[in-house]
C-alpha cells in the first residue's frame, strides 16, 4: 500500500449513505433538547409544530390534535390557520387522517386532497380550505389521552416515504417532552390548589379562631354542601376573603 492510499481518509459509499441519517439523529436530538427547555406546557407545544415544520420534508403548517378522556378532540397548537381550519374540518365531519390516527393508531398520508376519496366530506373541504396533501403520525397515547402531529402542504404529493420517515423519529422526540411538559403542568397545578387551601384555612383559622384539623373539616363540609371541589372552593376564598353562603 503506497502512502497516498494509506492516508485516504475519504468516507465509503455506505459510509456517505449514512451521512443523512447522522445528520438527522443530530437534528432531532438539537430540536429534543431545546423542547425539554420551554418553560410551559403550551410553549412545548408550539415549539413542536414549529419545529416540525422545518424538519419534515415537504411540511409548510403543522398542527397537533388532541383527545383528552377519548372525548372530544382539540387543536392545540399550529403553526397558521390552514392547519387549524382544515383540522377542524375533520372534527365537523367526523371523519379524516388525524382521526383515524387518534382512534385507530396509524400513520396516514394523503396525495392529494383534490381526489382524496376515503373521506369525502372532508377532504373535500380541506381542499377547499387550500390543503394539498397531508401526512398525519400519531404522537402521543398516555391511558386515554391521545395526540397526533398533523403536517400540511399546500401542494399535492408534497409527501414521501422519507417524510413519514422522518415524521415518525420526530413525533417520538417531541413526545418525550411533551409528556414532560403536562407533568410538569400538573405539577405545578397541584401546588397552587395546595397553596390555595393552605391559605383557605389559614383565612378560616384566623375568622373563627379555629384549629387547623377544624377548619380543614369546615372547608370540606363546605364544599359538599356547595357541591364545589375543594381546590375552586379554597380559591373562591383567597380571592374574596369570604365564605359562600347557603
Amino acid at each position: 500500500m503506497t502512502d497516498t492510499e494509506s492516508e485516504d481518509t475519504s468516507p465509503s459509499r455506505s459510509n456517505r449513505g449514512d451521512a443523512t441519517s447522522e445528520d438527522l439523529a443530530v437534528a432531532l436530538s438539537r430540536i429534543a433538547r431545546n423542547l425539554e427547555h420551554k418553560d410551559d406546557l403550551q410553549g412545548t407545544l408550539d415549539a413542536i409544530v414549529g419545529s416540525a415544520v422545518g424538519t419534515v420534508p415537504g411540511a409548510q403548517h403543522a398542527s397537533i390534535s388532541m383527545v383528552k378522556n377519548r372525548r372530544q378532540v382539540t387543536t392545540t397548537a399550529s403553526t397558521s390557520e390552514l392547519p387549524r381550519r382544515t383540522d377542524q374540518a375533520q372534527y365537523d365531519a367526523g371523519e379524516g387522517p388525524c382521526l383515524d390516527v387518534l382512534y385507530k393508531k396509524q400513520t396516514v398520508q394523503v396525495p392529494d386532497m383534490a381526489t382524496e376519496q376515503r373521506w369525502p366530506g372532508f377532504s373535500r373541504r380541506a381542499s377547499e380550505l387550500g390543503a394539498g396533501s397531508m401526512l398525519s403520525v400519531q404522537l402521543f397515547v398516555e391511558g386515554d389521552d391521545l395526540g397526533a402531529l398533523n403536517l400540511l402542504s399546500e401542494s399535492p404529493h408534497a409527501f414521501n416515504d422519507d417524510s413519514e420517515h422522518v415524521a415518525l423519529l420526530f413525533a417520538s422526540h417531541a413526545a418525550v417532552a411533551l409528556i414532560g411538559a403536562e407533568r410538569q403542568a400538573q405539577f405545578r397545578d397541584a401546588l397552587v390548589r395546595r397553596d390555595h387551601i393552605g391559605q383557605a384555612m389559614g383565612i378560616v383559622m384566623e375568622r373563627y379562631g379555629l384549629s387547623a384539623k377544624r377548619s380543614f373539616a369546615v372547608l370540606a363540609r363546605l364544599s359538599q354542601d356547595q357541591n364545589l371541589k375543594l381546590h375552586d372552593l379554597a380559591r373562591h376564598i383567597v380571592y374574596t376573603r369570604t365564605l359562600p353562603s347557603g
